[in-house]
């Protein structure tokens, strides 16, 4: 199902992509090895998505998430698939288990100057890593309000927080239509219905380390 920005929605659970890719270390992702595997189990998923889509990246079956392995999954897949050299239109919202895990995020994105929507727990929506005041300042009126009609965004933002609103479309924080509205990716997710599940991919990935995949309940 797609939106009424005509934006559809793709759910990529990492604990499953894990234990259909044979990833040794299962629901504990750390080293990088482990991440460059997972992204690239994600990439082949993304691949398969053929108009504009938000991806849920769902790390809430994760048991441990380490650093080096954020920084892979999380801020190398928005370097490649976001901002302005990115190709097509897709959008990512991270979904994580707790604190600890949304801390990971976050610091591997400010690291890199990348920010992102996170969902923590289905508690609510934050904007996290790298965002000016500003940002976050326009940013909360979008999210709260859900979706600023076109004619509406000068009134409710003003002049420099249209402004403001162009950089959150550009680095894709915000849905920003053809005709002017504006859509935080929190609504956009709503408005697409149930999601859309990336198609399994079958071969074997290789991961650091013995164990088995673990199952943790989602938020």
């Amino acid at each position: 199902m797609t939106t009424e920005a005509g934006v559809g929605r793709i759910h990529i659970d990492l604990g499953e992509v894990a234990s259909e890719a044979a990833i040794p270390a299962g629901a504990n992702l750390v080293t990088r090895p482990t991440g460059r595997a997972v992204r690239g189990a994600i990439e082949t998923r993304l691949a398969a998505a053929r108009r504009a889509s938000v991806a849920v990246v769902d790390f809430s079956r994760v048991s441990v998430l380490d650093f080096s392995c954020a920084d892979e999954v999380v801020a190398k897949l928005l370097l490649r698939h976001s901002g302005s050299q990115a190709s097509g239109e897709g959008y990512f919202l991270f979904r994580v288990l707790d604190e600890v895990r949304g801390q990971a995020v976050a610091a591997v994105l400010a690291r890199r100057s990348l920010a992102a929507v996170c969902d923590v727990c289905g508690r609510r929506f934050r904007l996290l890593g790298a965002v000016s005041p500003e940002e976050q300042a326009v940013w909360t009126v979008v999210e709260g309000r859900g979706r600023i009609p076109a004619g509406n965004v000068a009134r409710v933002l003003g002049e420099r927080g249209d402004q403001v609103l162009r950089v959150l479309a550009s680095r894709r924080l915000v849905h920003r239509g053809r005709n002017g509205a504006a859509t935080a990716l929190s609504a956009l997710i709503a408005e697409s219905g149930p999601a859309k599940r990336a198609p399994a991919q079958r071969r074997s990935l290789q991961g650091p380390g013995p164990g088995a995949p673990g199952r943790r309940p989602a938020c």
